[in-house]
């Protein structure tokens, strides 16, 4: 059984694991859980992907670009203390 993406709280606490990202039509499908426990599947239409591109300036978007290619490390909130 092949491990899935976390995406955790600013907290470096677990919120999501995705377990599978997959094509349906037109869509994507995002399978996991939230918590841990609930199950959960989004749908991400194509309009509403376009909609999420252009939430990025160019910073980020510049940002990952790089981000695959880049060491992991600890969740950070990316607030200066």
């Amino acid at each position: 059984m092949k491990k899935g993406m976390k995406v955790y709280t600013p907290d470096r606490e677990e919120l999501m694991e995705i377990s599978s990202i997959r094509r349906e039509g037109a869509n994507l499908i995002v399978s996991g859980r939230i918590m841990g426990s609930m199950p959960m599947k989004a749908v991400i239409r194509p309009d509403e992907a376009r909609r999420g591109l252009k939430l990025l300036d160019f910073k980020t978007f510049f940002f990952l670009l790089t981000f695959l290619v880049r060491r992991g490390g600890a969740a950070t909130t990316g607030r200066k203390a």
